[in-house]
């Protein structure tokens, strides 16, 4: 008999990132043998036991794929039913349960990994990964000194206090910002605070991986080199 604990049996099964599963566990939304359960650590065994989320039952653990896009604007990053269009959407529907690695807002546009496996996404996720992400941001004015000056000392977000690791202008109303927190819209909270108003906003780095040549809203399937460079 071979157990794992039911996150992440969900999570190799390309429900969703471990800590995702864990969430979509704790609402309520999973059954063990006809059970509702909404404890993550709860031991699962796929040979013997019947999972189902929302009532649909899961088949099993999938093969891994993974993915590097492009995001587009105006896209969400969302496994969730909604009205609007999904990252998720742009894909194939035989492609199974994918789900993004982290998130862009919806005007956020780059790099951006998909994938189905839950263990890599939580990898690139955790704060102990460390991983670093650049953004290009086109504003409304020239960047001064000033701003730039105001921008590397930090600023709090979602209540924690964030600094980026770079901060370079590229041209007159460009500017370069490296960070490692991850925090939900930190790079534009950080130029609102400096007195600059996002135009647009493209990830094109993560760890050491490059975005590249590939046309926003398309996307093709990583290498294993790629897979490491993130880590790097």
């Amino acid at each position: 008999m071979v157990t794992k604990r039911l996150s992440k049996a969900l999570a190799a099964a390309g429900v969703a990132s471990r800590r995702a599963s864990e969430e979509i566990i704790t609402d309520g939304r999973v059954t063990v043998n006809g059970k509702r359960v909404l404890v993550p650590q709860t031991l699962v065994d796929w040979k013997k036991d019947v999972i189902t989320i929302d009532g649909v039952r899961l088949k099993g653990e999938e093969s891994k794929v993974y993915y590097i896009l492009n995001k587009p604007k105006g896209v969400l990053c969302t496994a969730a039913p909604i009205k609007g269009k999904r990252v998720i959407d742009l894909f194939e529907e035989d492609d199974g349960r994918l789900f993004t690695a982290g998130r862009l807002d919806k005007y956020t546009t780059g790099l951006l990994v998909v994938t189905n496996d839950g263990h890599f996404a939580n990898r690139i996720i955790h704060p102990s990964s460390n991983i670093q992400k650049e953004y290009i941001a086109k504003v409304d004015k020239d960047v001064l000194d000033d701003h730039l000056k105001k921008i590397s000392r930090g600023c709090t977000v979602e209540g924690t206090f964030v600094e980026p690791i770079q901060v370079q202008k590229v041209r007159k109303s460009t500017i370069k910002v490296v960070v490692a927190e991850g925090k939900k819209r930190e790079v534009r909270e950080m130029l609102t605070q400096a007195g600059l108003e996002v135009i647009e906003l493209k990830r094109v780095r993560l760890g050491s991986l490059i975005l590249g040549e590939i046309p926003e809203g398309f996307y093709r399937p990583m290498t294993e080199r790629e897979k490491e460079l993130i880590f790097e």
